[in-house]
């Protein structure tokens, strides 16, 4: 009899491990379907506000060429870097997006260009993989974790976390100064869509926070031939060592507790004006030096 229960329990453990790695599989076929040369639209919409007083900012709706290009492909971490296309002449380095599995160090955005940088409880991240959203400077937006889903004919991720204003209306506006991200990313049948419901935060030390305004954001990347980014493939051929060396900077940085507090601007222009005078000869020696101008603690 214990010779029988201990086979069963066997079988049982080994469905289970053999189910949570064709689970994790599963997973990262999802992540790695976001590569590729999308059309892609933005649309947001203000849709509440808590005081009868305030005023709906206009709508605002954008489209881009953009190519999402695999730059790391390891078992625990896939890293995509988006790539703009515009007037089919011109690249601009984007965005990039981290997954990482069962990740346990992530960084939360406080306020005032200030991020915080913890360790997760083990027990909190089992199954799930962590996003982490870069600026084209490649310097901290935000990270979350939670668990891929595959289930009733959809496959997505989503997550709730705090991020700096997006670049839509960074420059733009002063009356909120955090914004409570809601970020679903599904796959579709055209391709995926970034589905966001966000809190306009205001937040000032020792207060709770203050709603201003929720909006909806609906971004679509419809998936098209990978030729029509050939311009974005061949930038990156000719540019991914420098954005490599600028990422080992950044490691560096990230490798910390508590918080990193970054200045907007020196001598009068953000970080990624300062790199326009990078190429692939710049050492890291050079990159970190520019860094290093912006990191208050």
């Amino acid at each position: 009899m214990k010779t029988i229960f201990c086979t069963l329990l066997g079988i049982l453990l080994l469905s289970a491990a053999t189910a949570q790695v064709n689970k994790k599989q599963l997973d990262r076929e999802a992540i790695k379907k976001m590569c590729g040369c999308y059309e892609v639209t933005f649309k947001y919409t203000e849709t509440f506000a808590p005081e009868i007083d305030y005023e709906k900012k206009l709508d605002y709706s954008a489209a881009a060429l953009e190519w999402a290009q695999l730059i790391v492909d390891q078992d625990d971490k896939l890293s995509i870097q988006h790539l703009l296309v515009v007037h089919d002449t011109t690249v601009i380095k984007h965005w990039r997006q981290d997954w990482l599995y069962e990740n346990r160090n992530v960084f939360y955005y406080n306020k005032d260009n200030s991020w915080i940088f913890k360790e997760m409880e083990k027990s909190n991240i089992k199954g799930q993989w962590t996003q982490k959203v870069y600026q084209v400077d490649d310097s901290p937006r935000y990270s979350g974790s939670a668990t891929w889903i595959h289930a009733d004919g959809k496959t997505y991720w989503e997550n709730k976390t705090d991020s700096p204003l997006p670049r839509r209306e960074y420059t733009k506006r002063k009356d909120y100064n955090v914004m409570l991200r809601g970020n679903r990313q599904e796959l579709t049948d055209y391709g995926w869509l970034h589905e966001q419901d966000n809190d306009k935060i205001i937040r000032k030390e020792g207060e709770e926070d203050v709603l201003l305004a929720q909006e909806k954001g609906y971004n679509t990347y419809k998936k098209i031939d990978d030729s029509r980014c050939k311009l974005a493939q061949d930038w990156w051929k000719e540019n991914n060592k420098l954005w490599e060396k600028v990422r080992t900077v950044w490691t560096d940085v990230y490798n910390r507790k508590g918080s990193l507090t970054m200045q907007k601007a020196v001598d009068k222009q953000p970080l990624f004006m300062h790199f326009y005078s990078l190429d692939n000869s710049s050492s890291t020696d050079d990159i970190k030096s520019i860094i290093d101008k912006f990191i208050v603690n």
